[in-house]
């Protein structure tokens, strides 16, 4: 049985895993499998922004101005003492 392919029909990307795989001297397999692993954690278990400023709206009842709860936390550093 041979081995699993991907097939790729984006001559940018496959440029681009060339590339990568020359500098990183890995094999193309390893640099695609090392992208879409990164591409998931970063992607996967996000929700996009719209979605969670509805659902905290939703929860809390209120619409809630993050810059201003920021700008009432704010406190100001008296700097160094020399």
């Amino acid at each position: 049985m041979g081995k699993s392919q991907l097939s790729v029909r984006s001559a940018k990307a496959r440029d681009l895993a060339h590339r990568l795989a020359r500098r990183e001297n890995r094999s193309i397999a390893e640099v695609v499998e090392r992208a879409l692993e990164f591409y998931e954690i970063r992607e996967a278990g996000r929700e996009p922004a719209s979605t969670f400023h509805a659902s905290l709206t939703a929860s809390s009842g209120v619409d809630i101005d993050l810059a201003k709860v920021i700008r009432e936390g704010r406190q100001v550093h008296p700097g160094v003492e020399l």
